[in-house]
């Protein structure tokens, strides 16, 4: 199941109303196609998606610490395999 919550164009201004917080985010191409689910610190983490180009588009969720969103990502990444 995709995070269910809207795709944004992954570019400084969606970086920077990012929460700073733990949580989930799934990075995707042009078209809506998950590239890649991972977790972290959610502002920091796209900070670096955005240098290295790695999306075109991006989601995410928030949780309360970062073991629940290992998890939580750990859970997403399976349909991916």
């Amino acid at each position: 199941m995709a995070l269910q919550k809207p795709w944004q164009d992954l570019e400084r201004e969606t970086v920077a109303r990012a929460p700073d917080r733990p949580g989930v985010y799934e990075l995707g191409d042009g078209s809506g196609t998950v590239l890649s689910i991972e977790h972290g610190v959610l502002r920091d983490e796209l900070k670096t998606a955005l240098a290295y180009g790695d999306a075109d588009r991006v989601r995410w969720t928030e949780t309360h610490t970062l073991e629940q969103a290992r998890e939580l990502a750990a859970e997403h990444r399976g349909r991916l395999e």
